[in-house]
């Protein structure tokens, strides 16, 4: 199964990031404020950047890991998809 990583900015212009097998679908439910707590004050949301990933423990990780960067970093990470292979993941592909 297929997973994706991904960062929304939200209106505030805050990050979230998370982990879904359906990027629409999931994006979709952020903006009609049922994706998660802390979007649901914040729509709407747009995608910033996606990753690719092939398992779920694949995505958590990369997800736990691009929660515990800087703003500085994920704002990096979502001018430049290659840039996550800095936290030391070589398995996403830019979505």
């Amino acid at each position: 199964m297929e997973y994706w990583v991904y960062l929304l900015r939200c209106r505030d212009d805050s990050l979230y990031c998370g982990v879904t097998t359906d990027l629409a679908r999931r994006l979709r439910e952020h903006n009609q404020g049922r994706g998660a707590k802390y979007t649901s004050g914040r729509v709407p949301v747009s995608l910033a950047r996606a990753w690719r990933v092939n398992s779920r423990s694949e995505a958590l990780r990369l997800e736990a890991g691009i929660k515990k960067c800087s703003r500085k970093k994920k704002e990096e990470l979502i001018r430049s998809a290659d840039s996550v292979r800095s936290l030391g993941f070589p398995f996403p592909q830019t979505g």
